[in-house]
């Protein structure tokens, strides 16, 4: 009896290990989702299906017009922007999308500051 409870014992902990060390998928967002214009607050943020797109905030009095303009990608949910100064080189910031809809985007950067969008036109 001795032997079936140990037999018994080692088959549930081996089952609790298989099921604690997998770990989840990361989601894979569809990149046409992205394409158009966001809006939280005052800061808009525009995705060109071609990869570029532009950042303005009308707090700071800045209009489209006078947007920051950067590339962009897309991987699984990684978003990275490079944005292009106007003196030359390039800034990244990167993001973690944690909602993509075809209304609503959340990402959070790499401090944990998250920002939730709405599309805008």
């Amino acid at each position: 009896m001795k032997k079936f409870y140990f037999i018994w014992t080692v088959a549930i902990i081996t089952v609790i290990i298989a099921f604690c060390s997998c770990s989840p998928t990361e989601p894979n967002f569809d990149k046409a989702l992205l394409v158009g214009k966001w809006q939280s607050g005052t800061l808009f943020e525009k995705y060109l299906s071609g990869g570029s797109g532009s950042t303005w905030d009308t707090a700071d009095d800045v209009t489209e017009a006078e947007a920051q303009k950067f590339t962009w990608t897309l991987e699984k949910s990684t978003l990275t922007q490079l944005h292009i100064m106007e003196v030359g080189g390039t800034v990244p910031k990167t993001y973690t999308i944690t909602t993509l809809t075809d209304s609503t985007m959340t990402y959070r950067d790499d401090y944990g500051t998250s920002r939730k969008f709405v599309k805008v036109k």
